[in-house]
């Protein structure tokens, strides 16, 4: 007979198994981490918040239970062997967001979700990556409906609550006239080290403890103070620390400023601007993610004096020279960070072959513009494929699907239908649930109804209110006694965004219209937790941005792995993935004006939806989804499964970009 676990042994156990990020993915520890107690009802917190929280009676039955013990045991085994890091390849990535989990609220979309992503894919490859960025101790707002309005809110965050852990490192850097210190946390994803920089501390005065306070929540002084600092404070940090990377990843401009770091170094040793530029090229890669001037960082020239002006009386450089960086030809007298970062880089890439060719168009006067390649964006499959279908998915391809092996997706037809109706049943029924908690009250969505899915941000290329073009034509689809469909809808504007919060606004309006039915629905407090759940949930998945402005668009690549078919718009990923059969494309209106542009598409959207896709999943025998239905499911695991996934990104940027081999 075993003997019974010490509250010490099982409590140092848990907090190692949540100390690493891999039980976001790692089916074993989040199984682990379901069986402990909820505390006052609250579900979403940290594993390690809850650990320590837990009551005397709580421990008493843990420690008695043999099968947990041994659970807490086998997830701790399984933890990811730390990697030796090797200077001569290691990838030094930078990001101001990092979307790991809902529960380390350093994210605000889709640009955080991916480096996510990016980081677990090494991990996965033991790819000797680590990364950098900031730790916003409010992190990014939490969102709430109130009379139909979205209300944004605040949560300050607890690093120790959050499995960081300080290092000794300490950076001070010069903003402007003042001296700002940052501590550096660091936790682990996987393999992979996430360094942060807080400037919360009681050394700096209370300009300084702001400047890492919130995520996009400043003015344009605020976001260059934050972009220094992650910047020149995140190279000066992870030397301290003892690293001395072959190559820096800036995912978007908003690291461009680690440049002045590496500048410095090579200015020191006597060389010119132009000569130190040079030197540094062929280390740093950069990534754009953004496909209209408007979405790139730009700063007044009074503001790039006022804070690069130190740094250039300090190495000797003339000012004029430095901000001539960043002048983007043909444009204003504004210093604009991808043209920067473009300059600098050795490789830039986009984020989905379209993207690559939109970027090569807007940065063609820029040196080095006209190489933009790309590299489409992947998702990581072990965080986003719903547990069910993951076990399916083991047993019928194989544990190692989501790694980069396309003969493993070859085997879909071994998956029966009544399996995939099993897993779509339960992943429906849980993502109606979720609805239900969100909104507080039971919502009129049926388990057995056609559910199409919409969740992203609510910027206005999106146009998340493009089914509501014609209310006529949308409730018919709603209300059809014989197919009938159902919407849910999910999503945040950002805080300054006032007309992607009137595009909000409409949804909502139309979710509590009577024409609805209850089933055209808005979930408030969109997070990761409740994407997982509509991917889980939808049967099919609506972009319909304006093309070409979807740089890739991962959430239809989410939806496709848990058997989701996409119906979207030609742009970002889906230009190159649509086959004809995987899913279905709305064709792209060529009318000038933008309205006439929006009636076409909508009626458009409306055609195939009702003639095309509602037939296909109901046919004529009453049982849904139908068997040419899932036929069509398989084929889209067959066509985009070996794509979509974060771990053919992220072998591709080693091979390709980094030229660093995943697994040295």
């Amino acid at each position: 007979m075993q003997e019974k676990t010490s509250r010490y042994e099982l409590e140092s156990t848990l907090l190692q198994v949540a100390g690493n990020y891999s039980w976001t993915w790692d089916l074993q520890a989040r199984e682990l981490f379901n069986r402990i107690p909820s505390l006052n009802g609250e579900g979403a917190l940290h594993p390690a918040e809850r650990i320590k929280l837990l009551s005397e009676e709580d421990w008493e039955r843990l420690t008695n239970d043999a099968e947990f013990s041994a659970l807490a045991r086998d997830a701790h085994s399984n933890l990811p062997k730390p990697l030796q890091i090797n200077d001569g390849t290691t990838v030094a990535y930078f990001s101001p967001e990092f979307g790991v989990s809902e529960m380390l609220p350093q994210y605000s979309g889709g640009l955080g979700v991916l480096a996510g992503d990016h980081l677990k894919a090494a991990s996965d490859l033991r790819m000797p990556l680590l990364a950098v960025g900031l730790f916003y101790r409010d992190g990014f707002f939490r969102q709430a409906l109130e009379d139909g309005q979205q209300r944004e809110r605040y949560v300050t965050n607890n690093p120790r609550f959050l499995a960081l852990t300080a290092t000794p490192a300490r950076v001070e850097l010069q903003l402007a006239d003042r001296q700002v210190t940052a501590r550096v946390w660091r936790t682990n994803v996987g393999t992979t080290r996430l360094f942060l920089l807080d400037t919360d501390l009681d050394v700096n005065d209370e300009f300084g403890r702001r400047v890492s306070d919130r995520l996009y929540s400043g003015d344009r002084e605020h976001r260059m103070r934050q972009e220094l600092l992650m910047g020149v404070g995140g190279v000066r940090a992870i030397r301290q620390l003892g690293y001395e990377p072959a190559k820096f990843h800036l995912n978007e401009g908003h690291a461009g400023f680690l440049a002045l770091e590496l500048l410095a170094e090579e200015v020191a040793k006597g060389l010119t601007l132009d000569e130190a530029v040079t030197a540094i090229r062929t280390r740093i890669v950069f990534t754009t993610h953004t496909p209209v001037p408007a979405g790139i960082d730009r700063f007044a020239p009074d503001l790039m004096r006022k804070y690069l002006g130190v740094w250039a009386d300090r190495y000797g450089v003339d000012l004029d020279e430095l901000l001539k960086l960043g002048i983007l030809p043909g444009g204003d007298d504004h210093f604009n960070m991808a043209a920067f970062c473009v300059r600098i880089a050795g490789r830039c890439n986009g984020v989905s072959r379209l993207h690559g060719e939109v970027s090569r168009a807007m940065f063609s006067e820029v040196p080095g513009g006209s190489e933009i390649t790309s590299v489409t964006n992947g998702i990581h499959a072990r965080t986003w494929v719903d547990p069910e279908m993951q076990m399916v998915f083991d047993d019928k391809l194989g544990p190692d699907w989501h790694l980069p092996a396309a003969d493993a997706w070859n085997k879909v037809d071994e998956i029966s239908d009544d399996e995939i109706r099993t897993v779509f049943a339960s992943g429906r029924q849980r993502m109606i649930s979720m609805a239900n908690s969100q909104l507080g009250h039971e919502t009129n969505l049926d388990p057995d109804i056609l559910t199409i899915g919409f969740a992203r941000r609510f910027a206005t290329y999106k146009r998340a209110d493009l089914l509501l073009a014609d209310i006529e034509r949308l409730t018919s689809l709603i209300n059809d006694g014989d197919r009938p469909v159902q919407f849910v809808f999910a999503g945040k504007a950002h805080p300054a965004d006032e007309p992607g919060k009137d595009l909000l606004r409409n949804i909502v309006r139309f979710a509590g219209d009577p024409a609805s039915n209850g089933r055209f629905i808005f979930i408030p407090g969109y997070n990761m937790a409740v994407a997982r759940a509509m991917y889980a949930g939808c049967d099919v998945w609506l972009n319909n941005p304006v093309r070409p402005r979807e740089a890739c668009g991962t959430s239809g690549e989410k939806s496709a792995l848990n058997g989701g078919l996409n119906f979207s718009i030609l742009d970002g990923w889906w230009d190159e993935c649509f086959d004809g059969e995987n899913g279905w494309a709305i064709p792209s209106s060529v009318a000038d004006d933008p309205q006439q542009r929006d009636r076409e598409e909508a009626s458009l959207l409306y055609d195939i939806l009702g003639d095309e896709i509602a037939p296909l999943f109901y046919g004529p025998g009453g049982i849904a989804p139908t068997a040419d239905w899932l036929n069509k499911v398989r084929h889209n695991w067959r066509t985009l499964g070996p794509f979509v996934t974060a771990s053919r990104m992220v072998k591709e940027y080693g091979e390709r970009i980094y030229q660093v081999a995943a697994g040295s």
